[in-house]
Formats: C-alpha cells, sequence, structure tokens
C-alpha cells in the first residue's frame, strides 16, 4: 500500500487512544469534579440541535435591561477559573490537534447555554459574566506569569444563566427573559472539569493553551509558572470530586433545566468556603428553574417559602455560584468578600419595577404573552377553561393578574410583622403556602432542607445548625460587613432601601408556595421538580402522567404546552419512580392523598389548558 500522510495520523491516533486509558486514570487521581466520572467514547454526549431560522426575543418590557443583565458582574467565580483560561480551553475531546475551544458558542449552546451574538467583545453567552480581577482563598490575585504579571480575571454565572428560557417551534427561537433556562449544568462541569485534565495531560495542548494565556513564545519558566497553577486548580477538584463521590448515592441527577440550587449553595458555603468537608451534602432534591417576573413582590421566595427579603436572597444565589467570601481567617476580615452588592441591588430593581398596583400593574419584568407564530387560541374553549380555571385554580393560584380582582384583594399587605408602610403604598402579595400533605408533590426539596444540619465554627457566631437559619445568618453578616467597610459606612435609611424594606426571614415550612399563573404557559416543565412534561399532563391523574421522559428537547408542542418528550441522544431521561424526580400530588382525580380538585374529563382538561395559554 502506497505511504499516505493521513495514515500515519491514524497509526498515531491509534496509539494516541491505547495511551488515553492511563490518561484518563492519572486525571482521576488529581482531576477537576467529575473528571473521574466514567462515560462512553471518553466525551460528553450532548444532543445536536437543528440551526434555528429565526431567533426572538418575547416582549416582556426588558428591552432596555436586557443586555446589561445579561453579563452584570455578580461577584461569582463560577469556574474556580480566570475568564483568560476559560476562553483558552479547548473542547474536551481528544485530539493530536486543536479540537475547538470550549468557549465556542456552538458549543456551550449544546449545553443550553444561550448564544449572545451582542457581546461580541466579551464572547460569552447569556448569563456569564466577566469581573474583576480573579483571587484565591487569601484574597490574593491570579497573576499572568508573564511581566508585567496583569492580574487574571474571574468569571462567573449571573442570575440570568437560570433565568433565561427559550424554546423552539418550526424554525423560530423564542427567548424569554426570566424564564427557567434549558441548561444542564452537571454536563458542563464534567466539559470543563475534562478540558483543564486534558490540558495538563493530552500531548501538546498546555503548549497551545499557554500561547493563549501567556502570549507569543512563553517561555519555560512562565509556562511552569502557568503549569503550578493548572495542578493547584486540579488538585483542588480531586477534593471537590472525592466530596462528590462521597455523597454520590444519595443524589439524584439534575440534567436539563433542573438544579437542586438550595443544596448546592449550602455546600459552597459550609464545606467549601468554610474548608468543612462534613458539611458536603448530596445534592437530593432537583427543582425546576423558577421564572422570576413578578417575585419581587411575592412575601416570601424559593419553591418551599424560605426567603423573605431580596437580598439575602440574591447575596446567598452569588455565594452560591462562588462569589469569594472568607469564612475562616479572622486576619482577612470574616465575612469580606467579592459579593457585588450594588450591582445585585441594580437588578433587583430592574426586575421589581415600580410598587405594583391595579393602574400600572407590574412595571419590571412583564411575563410574555402567547407568540402570534404559535398556533392561535381558541378563544371559545378558552372561555369554557376561565370557568374552569375560577372553580378549581383560583383559590390557590389567585386570579388572573389581568383582572381587578387579582389587584383588589386583600393579600396585597405588609408582612405579617409589620404595620407600618415604610414608603407610600407598600405592600407584596402574600401567596398561598400548601402543606405536602394536602398538595402531595414530591417533598425531597421543603423535606431535606430541614432535616440538614451544619457545623459552624464558634467564631462565626452562628445561633443554629439549622442549614437554613445559618446559611441566613452568614449572608446576614456578609452584607452587613459589606455595609460597614464602605467608606463612608452605609446609612440606615439606604440599608433598609437595598434590604427591600425586609427583615431577613428564614423558614422552613413543609410546604410549597403557590403563585400566579401568568406566562405558566412559557415555563415548562412543571411542578416544583420539573417531573411533569406538559400542562395537559399535569391537569390529568398520576397515572397519566409520563413515569419517564426526556429533557432537553427545544421544540415546543403548543397543543399540550410543554417541550416534546421523545428521546432525544444526549438528552436527560428523568425516571419519575426516584425521590426527588416523583411526578405525584397537584392532582385531579377520585381519592385523598394530594388530590386538590375532581377529575377533569379530557375536554375540561383542553379547555383549561387553552385559557391558561392566555394567561
Amino acid at each position: 500500500m502506497a505511504w499516505k500522510p493521513n495514515s500515519i495520523v491514524a497509526s498515531l491516533a491509534l496509539l494516541f487512544s491505547v495511551a488515553v486509558a492511563a490518561v484518563i486514570a492519572v486525571a482521576g487521581v488529581v482531576g477537576y469534579p467529575y473528571v473521574a466520572k466514567v462515560y462512553d467514547g471518553i466525551r460528553v454526549k450532548l444532543p445536536d440541535y437543528p440551526t434555528a431560522q429565526k431567533t426572538r426575543w418575547l416582549d416582556q418590557n426588558w428591552t432596555e435591561q436586557r443586555a446589561w443583565v445579561h453579563h452584570a458582574d455578580q461577584g461569582t467565580a463560577t469556574f474556580h477559573i480566570p475568564y483568560e483560561w476559560f476562553m483558552a480551553l479547548e473542547r474536551p475531546e481528544l485530539s493530536l490537534t486543536s479540537v475547538g475551544l470550549l468557549s465556542d458558542p456552538a458549543y456551550l449552546d449544546r449545553f443550553g447555554f444561550i448564544p449572545d451574538p451582542a457581546d461580541s467583545k466579551l464572547g460569552l453567552p447569556v448569563g456569564m459574566a466577566r469581573g474583576k480581577a480573579m483571587v484565591d482563598a487569601t484574597a490574593q490575585p491570579w497573576k499572568n506569569p508573564r511581566a508585567p504579571y496583569n492580574d487574571m480575571t474571574r468569571i462567573g454565572l449571573t442570575c440570568a444563566a437560570c433565568h433565561t428560557g427559550r424554546f423552539t417551534y418550526q424554525g423560530t427561537e423564542f427567548l424569554v427573559d426570566g424564564g427557567p433556562a434549558l441548561t444542564d449544568l452537571g454536563k458542563f462541569r464534567t466539559a470543563l472539569g475534562l478540558s483543564l485534565a486534558f490540558t495538563r495531560f493530552v500531548p501538546f495542548r498546555f503548549d497551545r493553551f499557554a500561547e493563549k494565556v501567556i502570549g507569543p513564545d512563553p517561555s519555560e519558566v512562565e509556562k511552569g509558572q502557568l503549569l503550578a497553577q493548572l495542578d493547584k486548580i486540579l488538585a483542588q477538584g480531586k477534593g471537590l470530586s472525592d466530596l462528590d463521590t462521597m455523597v454520590a448515592p444519595q443524589s439524584v441527577v439534575e440534567g436539563f433545566g433542573r438544579l437542586d440550587a438550595l443544596n448546592r449553595i449550602g455546600n459552597e458555603v459550609f464545606a467549601v468556603d468554610l474548608k468543612i468537608p462534613a458539611n458536603y451534602a448530596a445534592t437530593s432534591a432537583p427543582v425546576h428553574f423558577p421564572r422570576i417576573w413578578d417575585a419581587s413582590w411575592f412575601d416570601w421566595v424559593q419553591y418551599n417559602a424560605s426567603i423573605e427579603q431580596p437580598m439575602v436572597r440574591n447575596v446567598g444565589e452569588a455565594m452560591g455560584v462562588s462569589a469569594m467570601i472568607n469564612l475562616t481567617s479572622a486576619r482577612g476580615g470574616l465575612f469580606n468578600s467579592g459579593v457585588e452588592i450594588m450591582n445585585l441591588d441594580r437588578i433587583e430593581k430592574s426586575l421589581a419595577g415600580k410598587q405594583p398596583n391595579e393602574s400600572t400593574g407590574f412595571t419590571g419584568l412583564k411575563s410574555p404573552q402567547w407568540p402570534s407564530e404559535l398556533p392561535p387560541i381558541d378563544k371559545k374553549l378558552a372561555e369554557q377553561g376561565a370557568a374552569l380555571y375560577k372553580d378549581h385554580c383560583q383559590a390557590c393560584h389567585l386570579p388572573p393578574v389581568s383582572s381587578a380582582e387579582f389587584w383588589t384583594s386583600d393579600r396585597w399587605s405588609l408582612p405579617d410583622n409589620r404595620k407600618d408602610a415604610r414608603y407610600p403604598g407598600e405592600r407584596y402579595l402574600r401567596l398561598n403556602v400548601v402543606p405536602i400533605t394536602r398538595i402531595g408533590t414530591d417533598p425531597a426539596q421543603a423535606q431535606d432542607m430541614i432535616n440538614r444540619k451544619v457545623i459552624v465554627p464558634r467564631e462565626l457566631d452562628i445561633a443554629s445548625d439549622s442549614f437554613g437559619l445559618a446559611l441566613g445568618e452568614v449572608t446576614a453578616k456578609t452584607i452587613k460587613h459589606w455595609y460597614d467597610s464602605q467608606t463612608p459606612p452605609i446609612g440606615p435609611e439606604q440599608r433598609e432601601e437595598l434590604n427591600g424594606y425586609r427583615e431577613n426571614g428564614i423558614q422552613a415550612p413543609l410546604a410549597y408556595k403557590a403563585r400566579p399563573l401568568n406566562g405558566i404557559w412559557a415555563t415548562p416543565p412543571y411542578l416544583h421538580n420539573g417531573s411533569v412534561p406538559n400542562l395537559y399532563a399535569l391537569l390529568s391523574p398520576v397515572g397519566e402522567r409520563p413515569a419517564k421522559f426526556y429533557l432537553g428537547n427545544r421544540e415546543y408542542d403548543p397543543v399540550n404546552v410543554g417541550y416534546r418528550i421523545d428521546r432525544l441522544d444526549g438528552g436527560f431521561e428523568l425516571d419519575t419512580s426516584i425521590r426527588g424526580n416523583t411526578n405525584t400530588g397537584h392532582e385531579f382525580n377520585t381519592g385523598k392523598d394530594g388530590v386538590i380538585g375532581r377529575l377533569l374529563t379530557p375536554q375540561e382538561r383542553r379547555a383549561l389548558v387553552e385559557f391558561l395559554k392566555t394567561m
């Protein structure tokens, strides 16, 4: 056979593939989180999506705020590496030559991150932000190994990463500000970890990485310093990977569109920041990313109605996605953090708008309306559904927000512990919080928050070992430290305003809140854990709901109102037989447990679905 250049490449590739097993074994010893996971083909399996012919944002009173909010720095360093590294890493694919960048928008899109053509300067998708200097646990900045040794900058997720929705219909992609994201952060953590490990161990890849990070023709000394930084990151990742392995038997795979947010926040704060591995808990209660329009005006937030104050909620979220916080060194200032408080306040105020009332409605981020590109709503059927909504849904979810009845309800009030308004017209929407004994939905998110205990050093002066209360105290002390450390310190009146005029209320009821349903049609899947794929299934008896279905499909089903649920290569199959994933409760049927109303006929379900499209 005549010699061909590509035959040599093929032989080298074969030899290289034999060596890969040893490479991965080494990576498992010093790996980043999830590196040691074994998966077919030694690469992350991702869906292939057709290219949309057209993309448009739904009209939600958000045009002016969108560009800033999508990349607003919250002080997070979610990936534990600098922005400069993130943009230089190659994809986790085995090759002797370059395989393309991890940060390629088309590649990140397959994890669910929405490309942002408007952000050509940073090159980041919606929900990622480049921040200030990235610092280590001792508050020392990461430096480029080449003189003048410039600070490297942090990169992290923002609230838009988890709260920007998307769906496609017949070639058109619709984007929903404040809607539930369809990302798979677990797959992305795996990909990032493998990219780092391959950079360290795959021949030639580190040299390409060094050229991008340090600059042209890096010296051996410069590369040695960069390699030491990489080894440090991989060693830290090995510790996190070990913790994940420790709790794996109790953990539930999250998949596309879901995250065990509260437990992950707790792990970051009480295990990673505090350096107490015993505080690391299983991710046992994944929840569907919630929609956030109108939430600024709810009396309590989180699915289990556990947090009252907006600032505590938002700082806790930033801490959970790795904003730097010092909980271990008095010399560095306990509770000193990198959280960008003023950016969080600006985001919150943008989402909230002005105090809503009957004449103005909600003036911040609005819920979307059924777009004209979808099949038109059957008005006659929707009218029948309106009567059914009033009889079967309104008692918990309140009247439609478009009705006068919604705005004149006595559920608009001051917090329970206050009698005096702090500004003219101040009031919040008191939501129904329904006990699990009545609603019957999966108890994991509420129950596990109640059960979780944490170890906290005495010097932090935290009164409770209950996870929720302890997290509330740590967050409040972090906020107070920032207020006190400003020049001059933040005054009492401004603190009230920044705190959203609400106290640091923390509770853990064995219950879930029922919120208004405006925009519900744009937020599949359903129930707090995303265990029901569409509205028609939600209105059906549990026995008629899919026991297993795929998450990750983007094509919209306008009849049943949800995503398509057929098999998706690279998607996530949700098994509702697993605790944390169960699809019981909120049932219209005969019986008692989890039954909230009578059995609806198929025609009644269709009518109610049609009405919900109008909200």
